[in-house]
């Protein structure tokens, strides 16, 4: 039959880019194992003198053959990764073959190879014995799936065929074309860690994006959720109806990366893994791997004998397999090789010469023992050698060539020549489907090896790591490649094993290693090594290895962003006296040299970071977090409606459950740390077991309106879940897991309770309430004991007084409730308050807990502070800055070492209680005036006390510090003449006071609203404060004159004197109102008055040589205009959002615009053209390019840099429109940048209080 017109009017249509790209040596060699073509052939195209002309060869062929010969080709080109080849050639494949290869009876035609090869289903093995029986039970299976998704399981023990099997299942039109018309896409897991199954998932996606348009490219996954939900999308929406092929699973947590609503075939060894997963399940079990005539079929095949020739000693051989395909490919092999030593080889399983000293219940080693003893005793001794070396791979991993080609210092077409000899052997397994094929041992195999090798362990993983070294020696490699990406992950273990103690130091200890490995594999990977070899390193030096420690845990989140950032940039925020900073630095020093920018942080003493590690665990909001009993996990759940588990010392992510229906607002551990309960919004309470992941109870009749809070017993002597909700009046409730209802009502509140705990002892529930009270029951009656009335100490207003927590100390003598503003001490026996720690008016106590262990309590409040607060002293132990938003949970381990809190900003973060001080750094508000004076830098900024605080910004020392103000102070500036501050505050009282005597020098009444913005004048005499109140005042302010400029319709939030010259009294005000309007200060005539935008005006620039000026308002437009003429120059549109800032360079020449899309556009002033956009390569990971609104803009002298702020603060190059560095703050939403003259120095103060002295390394 010839080849169809379609396909061969393809081939000649795309022979010249064929010709010129395909390499015919690789692709024969597929097509002779496919029998489509003979060895003849392949010599005759071989003599052809050169590439080129080999390939005309093979096409003029091709030509000639049949639909078999193109689809095979096709494989071919797809198997050698000649993706872009394979895609001009797929969509004229032919689809049925009247003459097929194999017949269609079984289903395996060329159109089924070609969807397999695709999706990355093995080959059969060189050898390959049919098991119908069990291919049609999971074919059955699979046509379950063809209407609804599910999962078909092939579980049996090792080395039973079931991956062959489940191979064998999908080779079949029909179902394919009937079941699963997406596709087949394999995925082989092993005993991988979460890192290593993210790589795994990356890939898939790759390739499953890769069949789409190219629009829909992304970028890699960073995170396992991130992993699953894209998979979730791509299998749902591109992909309905394709089959994920799981080979191998072994633990349930990986499992449920894939419980994603889709059709699932998967390999185990453990047939109770879905029990963890939804969906429809169904099993087909392999029990003993092949029957005696299939084993028998095997060796006949490997010796090309008929069965019926098979001597006698062949089923005493089969029967010593004991049903092991791969101990009988094993044999079969040697056997292939000499087929005269039946009766040797029968011996040699026959001895049990071999003494395991582990041995594994579900397998017999005997067999396997002696087959693969048998067969590396073949091997040439210098191949012995070298099979050795397989023993330090750990399970599952995979490894190409040139990995081992470094080890054993070959050329890399040498290795796979050994390799090859090796597969042939079955002593190895290729998988061909990547490019390069990766090599791969079977868990037995492995096992056998190790148990061979015992004693030279060491050894072997010293040869590894000096193999590397001398390859290697000029720095690891960075390519990305599966060459680069073993070695970056494995070196550490194969250094650790090898006990290469001083080599881990000094890798693990390297800045530079940690910025490879980050960047290559994200940084849990990383953490992970510092805590799995910490005592080898803490042998060294415990204090570095923490250090380096710390500094991952805290900047985890950055090293996921893309594009990565800069860590030498990152490492300098860590304090002076870290190892860490200290290799920064020297890097920073040697770069800055060659010209690129770096800052350090001068002040950072004054803020230690106290956080020991960040978890970034869901999407929205996080309510709840809670550390198991033991202190090796934490729980959270939030928003995002789901349950997590993690381990404390990592953050690596152990558990995922979808928990509810809705946000699941609380979560709790059972005393043992077996049980995990969850309570929602939803109504529901439902309890899990941790380890499985497993529903064991739901609890969904009793409660109507949401539960809030759930509790367990402290102990498990009689153990209950204790529930509260906004139930009316059933809204207590206890709980006896055994039965179906609730084993106590708790009556008492008739409004929400928010919040019910045991006490120490398990005797009484505390119960807080909506209603202004805290109940106490017996827990063993139900019945109410007392109450206490909060709402009592809040005895001003109206106001309702809502409880929102309670705890109890240690001794149980006294319990601790939040409400309001306030944390307050009762004594239990009597009722009475004990003590009051209040904040201040403007933060709500979110939540409180008392330590278990000491008298310390914490407190988290609205304002995203989480405070330590000693009872017995009655004083503030510490500060624990860092949360972004509200905080609304925190939590002491069991053992009082360490404090979890977790926040409406996504985060869980954790605390040592030692280390945690009072920190030195009093929170700053961040409108704020700096001087610069020569090498001093003068911050003058309003603190969280609502004091006026001038500081050195170099040493933290604090100048002068008003007395706390009863109205909140807005505004401040610094006299550059006299030793003089003003502020302003929010009942619009202006007040000038001498520093750093504190004397009150003038009261200036007269703004009847907040007083916005204050400037004094060049020669200090004149003061100029705006307010909301739509005036702006003009101050003689040492005699009290005052001169009132009014004409605003809306608040003025700034000004600007338009120009330097203490001669020119001209001043320009812009106001939400959408006016600009021009002022004589000494006259206070209006000049000038403009209705510049339709939306309100956010900022104004005057550009340096006073001719032009510049305003950006929320209409989303930027507008030029001349300063004499008024007349509009240019109106610059493009930006997609509020325009927040402009600022002209020195030149006059360029104007810098910055949005609340985090998009800074450059414009050329003369013509008013668009230079760049900066920002344009993506979202830093935030919810904008700038993570937030670009609220300031400064140009250097020389306007060759550009300086943003937003999120954080970036630097520009002003030609390229390119960020040349980041500095990421620890909180957000900066307001303004000060920045020195020289461009060296620049000032700031972040959303949680923190002030910012960033200086660029020279």
């Amino acid at each position: 039959m010839a080849l169809e017109e379609r396909p061969r009017s393809c081939l000649l249509r795309f022979r010249h880019k064929l010709e010129e790209d395909i390499k015919p040596s690789y692709l024969m060699d597929h097509m002779i194992s496919d029998g489509v073509m003979t060895v003849d052939e392949e010599e005759k195209i071989r003599s052809q003198p050169t590439r080129k002309e080999q390939a005309v060869a093979l096409l003029e062929l091709l030509l000639r053959k049949d639909n078999r010969a193109y689809i095979s080709f096709y494989n071919a080109l797809v198997k050698e990764t000649y993706d872009d080849l394979a895609n001009l050639l797929h969509d004229d494949l032919p689809y049925v073959l009247p003459d097929a290869h194999k017949s269609s009876s079984d289903g395996y035609t060329p159109y089924v190879q070609a969807m397999l090869s695709e999706g990355g289903v093995p080959q059969r093995p060189v050898v390959f014995v049919s098991r119908p029986e069990l291919v049609n039970r999971v074919r059955e299976k699979l046509y379950r799936l063809q209407k609804d998704p599910g999962w078909v399981t092939v579980f049996g023990m090792a080395g039973s065929g079931k991956s062959i099997l489940a191979a064998e299942a999908v080779r079949h039109q029909g179902l394919i074309e009937e079941c699963f018309p997406g596709g087949i896409h394999w995925l082989s897991i092993g005993q991988l860690d979460k890192p290593d199954l993210l790589v795994k998932i990356q890939s898939l996606c790759f390739r499953l994006e890769q069949s789409l348009d190219s629009q829909s490219l992304h970028r890699p996954p960073n995170s396992l959720d991130e992993a699953k939900e894209r998979l979730r999308f791509l299998m749902l929406r591109r992909y309905p109806r394709a089959l994920l092929i799981l080979d191998d699973i072994w633990d349930s947590t990986v499992l449920k990366t894939f419980d994603i609503h889709c059709r699932i075939l998967l390999t185990t060894r453990n047939r109770s893994l879905t029990d963890s997963v939804s969906g429809a399940k169904y099993e087909v079990e392999v029990e003993s791997g092949l029957d005696e005539n299939k084993a028998l079929e095997i060796l006949a095949l490997y010796t090309d004998t008929k069965l019926h020739g098979l001597p006698e000693e062949a089923r005493s051989i089969v029967r010593e397999c004991k049903g092991s395909p791969l101990v009988v490919s094993l044999i079969g092999a040697l056997l292939k090789e000499k087929p005269n030593r039946w009766r040797y080889y029968l011996s040699q399983l026959q001895q049990k010469q071999f003494k395991r000293i582990r041995k594994s219940s579900s397998y017999d080693y005997d067999a396997l023992d002696q087959a693969m003893a048998a067969s590396i005793e073949v091997l040439p001794e210098d191949h012995q050698e070298l099979y050795k070396d397989f023993t330090v791979l750990e399970q599952d991993i995979k490894v190409p060539a040139k990995v081992l080609s470094v080890l054993w210092d070959l050329e890399p077409e040498e290795v796979e020549d050994i390799l090859e000899e090796f597969v042939n052997k079955s002593l190895l397994f290729v998988d061909s489907h990547n490019k390069p094929y990766l090599y791969y041992l079977h868990d037995l195999q492995l096992d056998f090896l190790v148990e061979q090798n015992r004693t030279q362990l060491e050894s072997l993983h010293t040869k590894v790591v000096h193999q590397y070294q001398q390859h290697y020696r000029d720095g690891p490699p960075i390519s990305g490649d599966e060459e680069c990406l073993y070695w970056i992950r494995f070196l550490t273990y194969h250094m650790a094993k090898a006990n290469l103690c001083q080599e881990l130091y000094s890798l693990m200890f390297s800045l530079d290693w940690v910025s490879i490995k980050s960047k290559i594999m994200g940084p849990a990977h990383l953490i992970n090594d510092y805590v799995e070899y910490g005592p080898i390193l803490d042998k060294e030096n415990s204090e570095v290895r923490s250090q380096f420690q710390e500094f991952l845990s805290l900047n985890g989140h950055q090293l996921e962003q893309r594009p990565f950032p800069d860590v030498v940039q990152l490492a300098l925020s860590q304090p002076h006296t870290s190892e860490v900073y200290r290799q920064a630095l020297l890097q920073a020093q040697d770069r800055a040299s060659r010209g690129k920018l770096y800052f350090d942080w001068l002040n950072k003493n004054s803020v230690e970071s106290l956080s020991r590690l960040v978890i970034h665990p869901h999407q929205g909001s996080i309510y709840s977090a809670c550390f198991s009993h033991d202190g090796t996990k934490i729980a959270s759940c939030g928003a995002s409606r789901t349950l997590k588990v993690f381990k404390s010392t990592s953050g690596e992510k152990l558990t995922e459950i979808q928990a509810h229906d809705d946000e699941v607002l609380c979560c709790a551990f059972s005393p043992d740390d077996r049980l995990l309960a969850t309570c929602s919004s939803d109504r529901k309470v439902k309890v899990w077991n941790v380890e499985r992941a497993m529903l064991l109870r739901v609890f969904e009749e009793e409660h109507e309106e949401q539960v809030n809070h759930c509790q367990f017993t402290n102990t498990a002597r009689r153990l209950l879940l204790a529930t509260c909700s906004n139930d009316k009046f059933m809204n207590v409730k206890l709980w006896n897991l055994n039965k179906p209802s609730s084993q106590n009502t708790m009556f008492g509140h008739f409004e929400p309770v928010n919040h019910c705990c045991f006490s120490p002892d398990d005797s009484y529930v505390s119960t807080s309430s909506n209603d202004g009270t805290v109940k106490l029951f017996e827990a063993s009656s139900a019945n109410e004991w007392k109450t206490i009335s909060v709402r009592d100490v809040f005895a001003e207003g109206d106001e309702e007084v809502l409880v929102k927590c309670s705890t109890w100390t240690a001794d149980g003598k006294r319990i601790i409730c939040a409400a309001r503003n306030a944390a307050l001490v009762f004594d239990v026996e009597t009722s009475g308050m004990l003590l009051e720690i209040r904040t201040n008016r403007l933060s709500m106590v979110q939540f409180c807990h008392a330590c278990p262990t000491s008298n310390l309590l914490a407190i988290a409040y609205s304002n995203y502070a989480v405070e330590l607060w000693d009872l017995e002293a009655n004083k503030k132990m510490a500060d624990c800055s860092g949360h972004l938003s509200w905080v609304q949970r925190v939590q002491f381990s069991p053992d009082g070492s360490q404090l979890l809190s977790c926040s409406d900003d996504q985060t869980v973060r954790l605390w040592e209680t030692t280390k945690v001080h009072t920190s030195s750094a009093v929170c700053l508000k961040r409108d704020s005036d700096v001087l610069f004076n020569d090498e001093e830098i003068i911050v003058s900024a309003a603190d969280n006390c609502n004091r006026l605080q001038v500081r050195d910004g170099r040493t933290g020392s604090v100048l002068f510090q008003s007395e706390e103000k009863s109205s909140r102070i807005r505004c401040t500036c610094m006299c550059r003449q006299a030793s003089a501050v003003v502020l302003g505050q929010e009942d619009g009282t202006v007040q000038v006071l001498e520093v750093p005597s504190g004397k009150l020098l003038a009261t200036l009444p007269g703004h009847t609203k907040t007083v916005l913005h204050c400037k004094f004048s060049q020669n200090g005499q004149t003061l100029i404060t705006s307010s909301e109140d739509t005036t702006i005042r003009v101050w003689r302010w040492q005699s009290g004159e005052c001169q009132v400029l009014q004409g605003h319709k809306e608040q003025v939030r700034c000004f600007s004197l338009l120009s330097s010259s203490p001669a020119d009294t001209r001043l320009l005000s812009w106001s939400f109102d959408g006016t600009v309007k021009m002022w004589d200060t000494e006259s206070g005539e209006k000049l000038q008055d403009i209705r510049a935008h339709r939306g309100a005006i956010l900022s104004c620039h005057v550009s340096p040589d006073g001719c032009l000026f510049a305003t950006t308002s929320a209409d989303m437009t930027a507008k030029l205009w001349h300063s004499e003429s008024w007349e509009c120059v240019h109106a610059f549109k493009g930006h997609q959002d509020c325009v927040r800032s402009c600022r002209f360079s020195w030149d006059s020449r360029r104007l810098a615009t910055g949005d609340d899309n985090g998009e800074i556009r450059l414009w050329n002033v003369k013509d008013g053209s668009l230079l760049k956009i900066c920002s344009r390569e993506g979202k830093d990971g935030m919810d904008s390019l700038h993570g937030g609104w670009v609220t300031d803009l400064h140009f250097s002298p020389d306007d060759s840099l550009l300086v943003s702020t937003g999120g954080y603060i970036k630097w520009w190059d002003v030609e390229k429109g390119e960020a040349l560095q980041t500095f990421y703050p620890t909180g957000t939403a900066l307001k303004r940048i000060h920045v020195s003259s020289d461009f060296s120095t620049f000032v700031t103060i972040d959303s949680i209080g923190i002030l910012y002295i960033l200086q660029r390394v020279a």
